[in-house]
């Protein structure tokens, strides 16, 4: 199978490293790919605090790359570079982890947000609007606001790393991509977390949908809804911990 027809001196390195596991070759696939490290990475890091260097962030993201080029089949028909984003992606969340960058009382905050739709929703029967989420936390519309905004740069973790690997099942059932165990483990939670996203109410789903399988940036999405990129930022970050409160009542997370 022609994984690159258009440039020979890549199909070359990437034959060698699949028919022979030619180190150099590897080598050379993990230099020409770095470009795909530093874009994952440039956004996952968009809009994070300035404490956290986009340079650790590059770092971990290639571990995920070596793993991606480490487990690549081309037989299974699926491009290398759709294959290796979840990977490089969810290596950039376990550095981000490992970092421990969020302050405690943002932590905080996003556990009495998850909470509060968690107990609005069930005495509701659908999802909160923002003002009856703010009354029931007893605080101003604009301090959600800022609470939102302060817990958005948080929401890289594991249920952002989950998200992600849901929307590339073909990366997660086979050969090559872990135990058996792990993969009906991902494939499990990919199926629970599609069935819970579709619950959730139509806005908030659609941004979930925009920047997950569509790859748009907040931006973007703005453009798309009519709202700015700081409006869509707090509807994603807000969807983010409703999903997670209901991935909670599943008993998943």
């Amino acid at each position: 199978m022609s994984i690159v027809p258009d440039n020979p001196d890549l199909q070359m390195q990437w034959t060698r490293w699949l028919n022979r596991r030619n180190m150099a070759a590897r080598d050379h696939l993990i230099v020409h790919y770095s470009p795909l490290v530093k874009f994952v990475a440039g956004r996952v890091g968009a809009g994070l605090p300035s404490s956290v260097d986009p340079g650790d962030l590059v770092s971990s993201g290639v571990f995920g790359l070596i793993d991606a080029i480490e487990r690549f089949d081309p037989e299974r028909g699926v491009k290398f570079e759709t294959f290796a984003v979840p990977r490089i992606r969810g290596a950039v969340y376990d550095g981000l982890r490992k970092l421990d960058w969020v302050p405690r009382s943002i932590r905080s905050r996003a556990r009495s947000v998850e909470k509060a739709i968690s107990e609005l929703e069930h005495k509701l029967g659908r999802g909160p609007t923002d003002d009856e989420l703010s009354t029931h936390l007893d605080i101003s519309a604009e301090e959600l606001t800022r609470w939102l905004a302060a817990i958005a740069s948080t929401t890289v973790g594991p249920l952002d790393r989950a998200i992600a690997a849901g929307a590339e099942p073909a990366a997660l059932d086979g050969p090559g991509s872990g135990s058996p165990a792990a993969v009906v483990e991902d494939h499990e939670l990919g199926e629970i977390m599609r069935a819970e996203i579709r619950k959730l109410p139509d806005r908030e789903k659609l941004v979930l949908s925009l920047y997950y399988d569509e790859g748009l940036t907040l931006a973007e999405i703005g453009q798309v809804l009519g709202v700015t990129e700081s409006r869509v930022s707090q509807i994603h970050t807000k969807s983010v911990l409703h999903l997670r409160s209901r991935l909670t009542a599943a008993g998943v997370g």
